[in-house]
């Protein structure tokens, strides 16, 4: 059973597919702790509904790695042997990083590395613009290049001619819930091995 912390800074629909699959044991691990940069988002209710202790550390007039320092201050209560960024809007430092370095999962709704460094509607507005005929969602490994490090899985979705920016994010998100959970299954069953920028899969 691996310990899980989530990071979030919105909804946490993400964050509510990590928690059903430890529920329904798709995942051997349990989300330990859940927090919050931004007050009052709708992740920490998710949270609270499933009793997950939960947190806001603001990032507001502080300085990055003193920001991060509370962060990891409070982490390390909670000992996670994985750290979710789940719409987690903050760009990380190497100091945190490196702290837990191969340790940290994001999400990325486009298939990298096109599209990098682009969120939320952005990403789909400039897949459409670009005439790509399929986009999805990519899990990787967070590095101090943004949206570069290596890439656990992707899903794949196809672009259709009438899509809209919300179209599109919407068929993306449900890829998302899939793959999330799947690349933290396999971390947790020890079967991801980092080779330079490849991720392999062990069998």
């Amino acid at each position: 059973m691996i310990k899980i912390a989530v990071l979030v800074s919105g909804r946490g629909t993400n964050l509510q597919a990590i928690i059903d699959a430890c529920e329904n044991n798709f995942i051997p691990g349990k989300v330990v702790c859940v927090i919050s940069n931004i007050e009052n988002v709708y992740a920490l209710e998710r949270a609270k509904k499933h009793n997950i202790p939960n947190f806001v550390i603001s990032h507001k007039n502080k300085e990055r790695i003193e920001f991060e320092k509370e962060l990891i201050k409070k982490l390390e209560e909670f000992k996670p042997d994985l750290i979710c960024l789940a719409g987690f809007m903050r760009i990380l430092t190497p100091y945190f990083i490196e702290y837990y370095r191969n340790r940290i999962m994001n999400i990325h709704p486009a298939l990298l590395p096109a599209f990098k460094g682009l969120y939320g509607e952005k990403v789909h507005k400039a897949v459409i613009e670009s005439g790509a005929k399929f986009s999805g969602c990519t899990v990787h490994f967070v590095t101090e290049e943004v949206d570069g490090g290596p890439i656990i899985l992707q899903r794949i979705v196809p672009v259709e001619d009438e899509d809209t920016p919300e179209t599109l994010a919407e068929r993306v998100l449900k890829e998302e819930h899939i793959a999330y959970p799947m690349a933290i299954r396999l971390f947790a069953e020890g079967r991801l091995k980092i080779e330079g920028k490849r991720v392999k899969i062990l069998y």
